[in-house]
């Protein structure tokens, strides 16, 4: 990788999962590097584990505080001038019908994955446009393209993401703002087990599906290779990712499909 290597590279959900391999993938490509998530502790052990010379940036952040979003792009400017690359990787999932969720389980799903993302993305915009450009990624879901059970809000909310970056690349590409929207399917993190029930407390199990699939490190690999080909999206996973295709080309056999497939 070296596109980055002279880059200002910021990561959310940095603490674990895509977000904590994205951080060791990125510390040997990348000399400045900010790690956010909500949990200060979880971040300086994930910086412990960084072995070189890459100069980390503890920054610990909340999504759901869109207000205090500018102050945190204020902090990294002041300590690196500038920002290249912001990965936008945070976010929360759901496992709940739509018939048993709350509204406020949707308003928190809403809250975190798309404003607080669209919140962030907002305020690092104008440094990139005065410097010259910027690269904006964001990691969304299989379910950014389809539905399927029990994550109605969690798909709204990766759906509502492709709107925006999608638009945003349509507006911004002369001032040379890049976007990639990278779409995991099963990644095998802890993601289902800090997923949203319909009462918006945490599942706390592992899905099957998820226990089996792709590590989080090959998953940070390919999206670090889709921001260092200026790729505007990319699909990650094992077989999932055919139904993505399937959805195009014969949307009433995918509806039939899914409505079938077991999920948890």
């Amino acid at each position: 990788m070296t596109k980055l290597r002279d880059k200002v590279v910021w990561v959310t959900g940095a603490s674990s999962g895509i977000g904590e391999a994205l951080t060791h993938a990125l510390s040997k490509s990348t000399g400045r590097l900010v790690i956010s998530s909500r949990n200060e502790e979880d971040l300086k052990h994930v910086r412990k584990g960084i072995r070189g010379e890459t100069d980390v940036m503890v920054l610990p952040l909340d999504l759901a505080d869109g207000a205090s979003l500018p102050g945190k792009v204020d902090a990294v400017l002041g300590r690196f001038g500038r920002i290249d690359v912001l990965v936008n990787n945070g976010g929360i999932s759901q496992r709940s019908r739509v018939v048993e969720t709350g509204m406020d389980v949707y308003r928190r799903l809403m809250e975190v994955n798309y404003f607080g993302t669209v919140a962030l993305t907002k305020a690092v915009l104008p440094g990139m446009i005065r410097q010259g450009g910027g690269h904006i990624a964001v990691t969304s879901s299989l379910t950014g393209k389809f539905g399927t059970p029990l994550r109605s809000g969690y798909a709204a909310s990766k759906h509502a993401l492709h709107g925006f970056f999608e638009t945003l690349r349509a507006e911004l590409w002369r001032e040379k703002i890049k976007v990639t929207i990278a779409c995991p399917g099963f990644v095998c993190t802890n993601v289902s087990v800090n997923a949203l029930t319909g009462d918006g407390s945490r599942q706390g199990s592992m899905d099957e599906a998820q226990a089996g699939g792709i590590p989080p490190e090959a998953c940070a690999r390919r999206i670090m290779q889709a921001i260092e080909d200026d790729e505007e999206e990319v699909l990650i996973g094992g077989k999932e990712v055919l139904a993505a295709h399937l959805k195009r080309l014969s949307p009433a056999l995918f509806s039939k499909i899914i409505r079938r497939t077991k999920v948890t």
